[in-house]
């Protein structure tokens, strides 16, 4: 499914994102990095695509031409706070 990196939520892309295409929900551009199923924080330049040219705003609409909308569930978190979340619940005071 097609979520948007933003706010999680589904996004009917119709089978191709275009580069000025955003999101319904809160207006965030869908052909971006943090959309791209090769995009990944540790990685060099922030992708695992070798070919694929730097982008230095991960989240604003671009040209690469290697985008590939990643899939993922609607409403699950991402990042560091989804993997600190169990441990809160451990640690509380």
């Amino acid at each position: 499914m097609t979520c948007c990196h933003s706010c999680n939520n589904p996004v009917d892309a119709g089978g191709r994102i275009g580069r000025t295409d955003t999101c319904p929900h809160c207006d965030a551009d869908l052909h971006c990095c943090r959309n791209c199923r090769f995009y990944d924080a540790g990685s060099y330049n922030q992708c695992r695509e070798p070919q694929a040219d730097r982008v230095v705003d991960k989240e604003s609409a671009n040209f690469c031409d290697c985008f590939s909308c990643a899939e993922r569930s609607a409403g699950a978190a991402g990042g560091a706070a989804a993997k600190r979340n169990p441990l809160d619940g451990l640690f509380k005071k």
